[in-house]
């Protein structure tokens, strides 16, 4: 067998390794079935493939999704960890997932801004730095500012490109609608509250390595949740580390997206669950139905 062979074939099983992984810790952590089957039947696909998954990586997602077993966000998870040595979704799954090395893999970026970035925005993907940048979040955080978030914007855009899943012609990625995000964060925190939920041991901010984060896995229609209280430097600061939630979500043909889930603490949402960056909608959802009134006040843990 040649070298190059053997090399294709380590990078193939180390990437059915990391999916294995995957599934293995949905099943601890009571992910749906459907979704462990997913990451099982990847791994099988790319351990048998026959040629080198990081040739068809260099190709792009689209080449990808070609392959049996791999939709759209398989093979951006494939993508990254072939491309950069890292998927942040599994290091989220060990609770090990450190957003600041991730962002200081961006031209321009170092520690410091690394994780006043992180702090400010409570984002923990490339990708979800992306959006910021888009929505003019970014350019609010400290140091940043218009110039500089235009030009990270403009980088990441280059990033990811080959790593983004492709839509459909004419599609634009969409966003669970705020009632749906504000149910899951009810869900996440009743089970939390009531202690139904499995502990992670993050690594941050973590120096007896004690499992106490919980994390949620759960489903609304075609959309899958990864939910957990946040647990970036002000969150602990603040104390909020019982209060922010942050919910991953991913669905079909498009990629993971994230937002925040807080507490309002003034103005007349107070005492309200919003989802940052969505408060108009969280406004106008809680005046059209008054009974949201039970499910979205602050419920503290």
């Amino acid at each position: 067998m040649s070298g190059n062979v053997v090399a294709y074939h380590e990078t193939n099983r180390a990437v059915a390794a990391a999916l294995r992984e995957a599934a293995s810790l949905l099943e601890q952590q009571t992910a749906s079935q459907f979704r462990i089957l997913a990451y099982l039947k990847a791994a099988d696909a790319v351990e048998q493939y026959d040629d080198d998954i990081g040739e068809i990586a260099a190709r792009g997602t689209g080449a990808l999704e070609a392959l049996p077993h791999i939709g759209p966000n398989l093979a951006a998870a494939i993508h990254e960890l072939v491309t950069t040595g890292r998927w942040s979704q599994l290091e989220r799954l060990r609770g090990a997932l450190e957003p600041e090395a991730a962002f200081q893999t961006i031209p321009g970026i170092g520690p410091a801004l690394a994780r006043r970035i992180h702090d400010h925005l409570n984002v923990d993907t490339l990708q979800a730095l992306e959006a910021a940048a888009h929505d003019g979040r970014l350019a609010r955080v400290p140091g940043v500012g218009p110039r500089r978030a235009a030009i990270i914007r403009s980088t990441l855009a280059a990033m990811l490109a080959r790593r983004r899943p492709m839509l459909a012609a004419g599609k634009q990625a969409t966003a669970p609608a705020v009632d749906v995000l504000l149910d899951v964060d009810r869900e996440y925190r009743e089970k939390s509250r009531a202690g139904q939920l499995r502990l992670i041991a993050p690594k941050r901010f973590n120096p007896e390595d004690k499992a106490w984060l919980p994390i949620l896995h759960t489903e609304r229609e075609r959309w899958h949740f990864t939910v957990l209280y946040s647990n970036t430097a002000r969150a602990h600061e603040l104390h909020k580390t019982n209060d922010w939630v942050v919910i991953f979500y991913s669905a079909d043909h498009q990629p993971e997206g994230q937002c925040t889930v807080v507490s309002e603490t003034a103005g007349p949402m107070k005492g309200h669950r919003v989802v940052r960056g969505r408060e108009k909608e969280c406004t106008a959802l809680v005046a059209s139905d008054p009974a949201l009134v039970s499910h979205t006040v602050i419920g503290r843990t």
